[in-house]
């Protein structure tokens, strides 16, 4: 059973709400799963003594609580499961990007709120190496502001003014490694053996060289190979994705205990989302490629269920790209199902997306998701077009093979699709982490730029314009539709194209990922009422369609989504239904010439029977000619049944 619904209904039989003892209760109704789970990683006839720490540890974690958070969490408890609503968008930022620092990203959440954006995930803000630090993810400390964003005050502020705005806090965990000037690591260096034990180390290269027969290299061009020989050490450190990003040993019980008193103090400053990043690389073993193991995902467990006893207001995403078969494990399965993760990001949806209106074709995106099992009814998606990473083309190869394309050729066509190595692309992005062993590389760039708009901006031809404007619509279009959480990344919201300065800067010139990665720019946001300027029609679209999407419960996450299969390779629908007289149809088309589909079956699902309905994009009705539907050339259409 998900573990939050049994809080709930416990918490709703208490009159009086005392937090101490709803507390008790949370935890002697977890207890049970938490024993199991940390003696399914940690041996019980070798870390008995552990376990009681363990539970030591809980009341202690609990009382460093805020009073206020207490009562959010109990109010949450009462709500259910809040993240699932309609009324969830979300945006994407850095926050030196968005504007310069933590009272300056304050001062601008009244456009937040006028685009409709109630949820943030701000980038790593934490303290980092100086140099190279895989954009934050090198972390010195889990708990200190790095001075470029302020300080710790300045982000309490922050989520306090948040929790005032009905607004929602994600931030990083970074769960798998600290960086090479974490307390932990530099104590390590200079020789101490407890602290050695926090990571992977070895004498020699014996081990390390066993590791790797069978671990795949994550940076390949910059960070080739997984461990790093440290001379002050004498001792070789797994290194999984960069040479400064030491791996933590979970395998030492320590480890679990310390990361999850630096979580709980995390949550208490505000945050509502926790992204675990990296979560699929928890667990090592040798022989595997030490990726989504069993262990693994014992640990997420445990992780959570300590922290829902704790903070049940507070919630996890998964942040692991991986194969739709593996992701959704992440919310849990069998005993664990439902007691994971509660979000994880549609990285296959993404991926299918860009594939989709670079071959033009949907035929792939339909086997791939028609293959995904169903969801926890309790946990939900973070659906989006880009995030701050690379663009991955982790699509199966055994549905490539079912459709009559060669996996290997496909993926070279999407690199050069999107890599400027075909003239007739619109697409200008760049190559990330190209590997000539295998072929297989990613692709960095920001929406707008991916989806043709720089190229019809330097070229001055308005039909490229066009088709560019109407493709981030549809793209955006569909992740405000489909279920879950849509997360913008901030600037796309405005058309905002490649940034090239990155290349000037020594820490940055050798990751492309910083070309999708723009500073926002407000003197095109003070001009958004221009109504023929490009990043005005991107804008005041998506303004619209949140609001729409906000005022229909139906867009709400209750496993209500129905895929529709028109018969036509270049078009995508989608169903999200209500009760028997609630829904909406998306219809997209990928190509860019008009399409039409075969009506009979959409009158069937009882959208035309009160005459016309609306599309709630353009607010025209729609009608059908002949038996059938023209739909435009990238147009996404939202019939609302009525």
């Amino acid at each position: 059973m998900n573990q939050a619904t049994l809080h709930k209904l416990i918490s709703s039989k208490f009159e009086e709400k005392n937090p101490k003892a709803l507390f008790e209760l949370r935890l002697a109704t977890n207890l049970s799963l938490i024993q199991q789970l940390f003696f399914s990683v940690y041996p019980e006839e070798k870390h008995g003594k552990d376990f009681s720490r363990l539970l030591d540890l809980l009341p202690k974690l609990f009382a460093l609580r805020p009073p206020e958070l207490v009562n959010q969490d109990l109010r949450r408890l009462e709500m259910g499961n809040w993240y699932q609503s309609e009324k969830m968008v979300g945006m994407q930022l850095y926050v030196e990007h968005f504007n310069k620092d933590l009272n300056g990203l304050k001062k601008k959440l009244p456009y937040l709120k006028e685009l409709g954006v109630n949820f943030l995930h701000l980038m790593p803000i934490t303290t980092r190496p100086k140099g190279e630090n895989d954009g934050g993810y090198a972390v010195n400390d889990y708990l200190q502001v790095d001075k470029k964003y302020g300080t710790k005050k300045d982000l309490l502020d922050l989520t306090q003014e948040l929790r005032k705005q009905d607004m929602f806090l994600m931030l990083d965990f970074v769960v798998n490694h600290t960086s090479n000037e974490f307390t932990w690591a530099k104590k390590a260096a200079k020789g101490d053996k407890k602290y050695q034990g926090y990571y992977y180390t070895f004498e020699n290269e014996t081990i390390p060289k066993e590791f790797e027969k069978s671990l795949p290299e994550v940076f390949p061009e910059t960070s080739p190979g997984n461990f790093t020989y440290i001379p002050e050490m004498d001792h070789w450190v797994m290194t999984v994705f960069n040479n400064y990003q030491w791996d933590l040993n979970y395998t030492n019980p320590e480890v679990f205990m310390e990361m999850l008193t630096h979580l709980v103090k995390l949550s208490n400053m505000g945050v509502d989302l926790v992204r675990f990043d990296a979560l699929a690389f928890l667990w090592k073993k040798m022989g595997t490629i030490s990726q989504n193991l069993p262990e693994a995902h014992n640990l997420i467990a445990l992780f959570r269920m300590c922290l829902q006893v704790i903070a049940p207001g507070t919630i996890f995403l998964a942040e692991a790209i991986v194969a739709p078969t593996q992701i959704i494990k992440y919310f849990g399965e069998d005993q664990k199902k439902g007691n994971e993760c509660e979000v994880a990001y549609n990285a296959s949806l993404m991926a299918l997306l860009w594939n989709s209106v670079a071959t033009k074709k949907t035929v792939l995106l339909y086997k791939s998701l028609t293959s995904v099992p169903t969801k926890p009814k309790d946990c939900t998606w973070i659906n989006y077009i880009r995030c701050h990473d690379d663009i991955g083309l982790g699509y199966e190869n055994k549905f490539i093979e079912e459709i009559g394309w060669n996996p290997q050729q496909h993926r070279k066509f999407l690199l050069d699709y999107y890599c400027q190595r075909l003239d007739w692309s619109d697409a200008v992005g760049l190559m990330f982490m190209y590997n000539p062993k295998t072929g297989d590389g990613r692709i960095t760039g920001s929406a707008a730029s991916l989806l043709g708009l720089e190229k019809g901006l330097n070229e001055k031809d308005n039909t490229t314009i066009n088709g560019a404007i109407a493709k981030i619509i549809m793209f955006h279009g569909v992740i405000l539709a489909y279920g879950g959480i849509p997360m913008i990344y901030a600037g796309d919201e405005v058309g905002t194209l490649n940034d090239y300065s990155f290349l000037e800067e020594t820490a940055k010139k050798e990751d492309s990922r910083w070309v999708n990665r723009p500073k926002q720019d407000w003197n095109i946001i003070a001009k958004l009422n221009g109504k023929k300027l490009p990043q005005s029609k991107i804008f005041k679209t998506l303004q619209k369609l949140i609001a729409i999407r906000k005022e229909n419960p139906v867009f709400a996450d209750s496993n209500n989504l129905t895929l529709h299969n028109t018969g036509n390779d270049h078009i995508l629908v989608f169903e999200r239904t209500g009760n028997s007289i609630e829904g909406v149809l998306v219809i997209c088309n990928f190509d860019e010439n008009p399409q039409v589909i075969e009506a009979s079956w959409i009158l069937k699902l009882g959208y035309f029977t009160k005459g016309e309905p609306k599309d709630l994009v353009s607010n025209k009705k729609i009608s059908i000619k002949s038996g059938l539907l023209e739909i435009m050339p990238y147009q996404i259409l939202w019939l609302k049944k009525s």
